[in-house]
């Protein structure tokens, strides 16, 4: 397997891949490299490593050097510039009269290019937007439209439970999510309750889902018979979190029905020992 070393251009970002060459850099090191947009500035977050090659997207460019302090001088000084990029550009769009929202700007750290992020509903027709914004810094620019979720992972701030978003923490890639999650972990469907405030089903149901489906498998379901150290009974209710089944006993007899809480481990199905409660889960 090929040596790389892992880089990151920006917290929580997407991990990159870089052919170390005779430079073993430590975590936490900044490295300057050259990527497809030019010289950049980044951070190593994985050391000197074996990597399987499906995991790498070849070919692989060298890491130019370690950075210097004046490199991260140079990085906290475009930063500053960055601040005042924003303000022009969102002036220029203003003035073109275009329904674009203006997220972020970033400068390559050669200063040869400068990149601005937008989300917009429909194409937008930027190319005049371009000349003017060219003819003001008098480098390259590029336009890129991205989506909300992208937005969110950029501006950040605080999800629904109160901590800060996990996209713009620590995710380096957005996983797809569907309602069928929210459904399979008994979470109330009300938009406003399982949704992020980029508007779109929260990453975190991802989490618990594999435990969710796998632990439903082994349970009975709602309103098969189980035989409990009381004896038998029909399941009411299932907690998969807790692994503990709700059963009424003496479900025939409408004086005498008593409803207990078991543990997973304490029900059987009435059929054979050795079948398990996988086939009795409904989807």
């Amino acid at each position: 397997m090929p040596l790389v070393i892992g880089v990151r251009f920006k917290n929580a970002g997407k991990l990159y891949f870089f052919d170390p060459g005779n430079m073993w850099a430590n975590v936490g090191d900044a490295v300057i490299v050259e990527t497809s947009r030019g010289i950049e500035y980044a951070q190593v977050v994985m050391g000197v490593s074996e990597v399987p090659e499906e995991q790498i997207q070849f070919p692989l460019k060298r890491i130019i050097r370690t950075a210097t302090y004046a490199d991260g001088m140079r990085q906290y000084e475009l930063q500053q510039r960055e601040e005042e990029a924003f303000q022009i550009c969102k002036q220029k769009i203003s003035e073109h009269e275009l329904e674009m929202k203006l997220v972020a700007v970033e400068f390559t750290f050669d200063c040869k290019k400068l990149i601005a992020y937008f989300t917009a509903n429909g194409r937008i027709d930027f190319r005049a937007l371009v000349k003017d914004l060219a003819s003001v810094f008098r480098i390259r620019i590029e336009l890129r439209q991205i989506g909300v979720r992208d937005e969110a992972k950029m501006l950040g701030g605080l999800g629904p439970c109160g901590r800060p978003l996990c996209c713009a923490k620590f995710l380096d890639d957005f996983e797809p999510v569907s309602i069928k999650m929210a459904k399979e972990q008994n979470l109330s469907l009300n938009p406003t309750k399982i949704s992020g405030i980029c508007g779109r089903l929260m990453c975190c149901l991802k989490y618990e889902e594999e435990h969710y489906t796998n632990t439903r498998k082994r349970m009975p379901a709602i309103g098969k018979t189980v035989h409990t150290p009381d004896g038998e009974g029909v399941v009411n209710d299932i907690n998969i979190l807790k692994e503990t089944i709700k059963v009424h006993l003496n479900p025939d007899n409408d004086d005498s029905v008593e409803t207990r809480v078991y543990h997973l481990d304490d029900i059987q199905k009435t059929r054979k020992s050795t079948d398990s409660f996988e086939d009795t889960y409904d989807e």
